[in-house]
């Protein structure tokens, strides 16, 4: 059996140092966070980020949530199927390109939203309070995307 290439100390450092692992560990620990809240509404936190993507004064096409949500098309398609089931949203030609999709809550879809804001504010004010500065922090997310 050789020896590994790298020594121990390397594993460590980039272990310590990798923005790119602090950060996919702090997104899933706060998507558990939002989860558990958004849990008794039936929602994922996913699920609810899409949901408030679509609340806007006229329907959005497609690409722009995705684009929005950091998506390609064939995600958004698949993780917006099961709320088109449950009534949630509707997706309908674009009246100037029948070709291009535009992306409606329904009236359903509106109140549970509604409903789950109370339990997304709890949560954001649970995460922001662990931080030392939430704005800055948001600053830089918004720098790295």
């Amino acid at each position: 059996m050789s020896k590994p290439l790298l020594p121990f100390e390397v594993t460590l450092r980039v272990r310590d140092a990798c923005l790119c692992l602090h950060a996919q560990r702090a997104a899933r620990a706060l998507a558990r966070r939002y989860d558990a809240a958004l849990r008794p509404l039936g929602l994922t936190s996913g699920q609810f980020s899409l949901l408030m993507a679509l609340n806007r004064p006229e329907p959005p096409a497609m690409g722009e949530v995705a684009s929005l949500l950091a998506m390609d098309r064939t995600t958004l398609t698949a993780n917006l199927k099961p709320l088109e089931r449950r009534g949630l949203l509707a997706v309908t030609p674009d009246g100037a390109d029948r070709r291009s999709r535009r992306l409606e809550l329904t009236e359903l879809g509106r109140t549970l939203l509604a409903c789950a804001l109370p339990a997304w504010e709890r949560t954001q004010a649970e995460a922001e309070r662990l931080l030392a500065d939430p704005g800055h922090l948001r600053t830089g997310l918004r720098a790295l995307s």
